[in-house]
């Protein structure tokens, strides 16, 4: 069967087609792919996989189709930069009306 494996650099992306027997799971994809070696940063035992943006655990069945994610760790946390993002907006109202 075929499928695709994606592994999204903030330069660049890697996409990959491969071809899998019936049965094979995120694990072998993400294996057979090639990326853990080109990319240590990758770990099966504690990585975050999904299938067409939804997440997965490494023994999911793959499917003829799809396509398989491999998600990097966020550096910020999305909660935190929003708050952020809101008190500066809150800031600038209460500062600027100079027009």
């Amino acid at each position: 069967m075929k499928i695709s494996v994606c592994y999204a650099l903030p330069q660049r992306q890697e996409i990959l087609e491969l071809d899998l027997p019936e049965g094979s799971v995120v694990e072998d994809a993400v294996t057979r792919s090639g990326l853990l070696a080109r990319y240590p940063e990758i770990s099966l035992a504690d990585g975050k996989f999904g299938i067409y943006g939804k997440i997965s655990r490494s023994d999911a069945v793959l499917r003829e189709g799809d396509r398989v994610e491999i998600y990097r760790p966020l550096i910020a946390d999305p909660k935190e930069v929003r708050r952020k993002r809101a008190e500066e907006g809150r800031a600038t109202k209460k500062g600027g009306g100079d027009l």
